[in-house]
């Protein structure tokens, strides 16, 4: 017989483990299917989490592991590849074992899709970054690089600028006459010096980035280059079970209720499954709502059938 839980958690990230600890407190079967596959795992530390601040990601994820054993919940590591509603959920990993579940936790997260230049994949996560409140307070006054991929790429451009005066933006593909009058003025307030042409690769010395190379041959010293990855949400199961969509500047998510509610009753969204944005800490505190609300709605759902009786 299929074995039945009373949730089903996908993704054993910070959203994930965090619905497992409140469900494990609340005595419900819950299972955490995790496919290894975490956001952050190219950055050596995660900043900006009160108590956790520098902690490696990898740690960080090990402790919640343990701490949600301790509750009773099962933890695989393994891949949802289908879901099916019906009187329950049944959910059918990619190694062939299915199970049912009363309700789902949705924390699949997204993929940062890198630009196709030389060296940026290599160094993501260590001097090439992308969010400069994960990162911006290691790498504080050194020469900063930002990578245009649209005229959006000046709001990334003005906000390092907290962290550094010596602020270049790199064009790369965006003409100078996209970005419009304010964007220009905001800029030059600023002091963040516009680089029109494209960037043909990173220079690398001693393992660390040194420069950004222009395809006209020119270089410019830079030890830090921010990028704005392009987002790719993973909601393929959420379209299986179809759930709507709202389409965003980042990709196209869940809509979602206060607690990470879906459109399909049921399903709890959290994390990055929800926004391009949700730092750890915000994933957190997502699947511990989702999770909350998963425990009143089981409860008055059995005390209903329970008064019909």
């Amino acid at each position: 017989m299929t074995e039945k839980y009373a949730v089903v958690v996908i993704g054993g990230g910070a959203a994930g483990l965090s619905a497992a600890l409140v469900l494990g407190r609340a005595r419900h079967r819950t299972l955490v299917v995790d496919a290894g596959e975490p956001r952050n795992a190219p950055a050596a530390h995660m900043q900006g989490y009160l108590s956790r601040d520098g902690m490696p990601p990898a740690e960080f994820l090990a402790i919640g592991r343990g701490e949600i054993a301790r509750y009773g919940v099962e933890l695989v590591r393994d891949r949802v590849v289908e879901v099916e509603r019906g009187e329950d959920f049944t959910v059918v990993l990619s190694g062939g074992r299915s199970v049912r579940a009363r309700r789902l936790v949705v924390a699949t997260g997204l993929e940062d899709e890198l630009p196709g230049i030389a060296g940026v994949a290599e160094r993501f996560g260590r001097d090439v970054l992308h969010c400069p409140f994960c990162h911006g307070w290691e790498v504080r006054d050194q020469p900063f690089g930002v990578l245009a991929s649209s005229p959006a790429g000046v709001h990334q451009a003005l906000m390092v600028s907290q962290w550094s005066k010596d602020v270049r933006f790199f064009l790369h593909t965006v003409a100078e006459e996209e970005l419009s009058d304010e964007d220009l003025r905001r800029l030059a307030a600023a002091g963040v010096d516009v680089v029109p042409g494209e960037v043909a690769e990173l220079v690398i010395e001693d393992d660390r980035l040194t420069g950004v190379r222009l395809t006209d041959g020119t270089a410019h010293a830079r030890s830090v280059l921010f990028v704005a990855p392009r987002a790719v949400p993973r909601t393929g199961l959420l379209e299986q079970l179809g759930a709507e969509l709202h389409e965003t500047p980042f990709g196209a998510y869940p809509v979602v209720d206060a607690n990470g509610l879906t459109t399909v009753p049921g399903v709890w969204a959290a994390g990055n499954a929800i926004g391009f944005s949700e730092q750890v800490v915000h994933a957190a505190s997502g699947g511990y709502r989702a999770a909350a609300a998963i425990v009143g709605d089981l409860l008055m759902t059995d005390l209903d059938a329970a008064a019909q009786v």
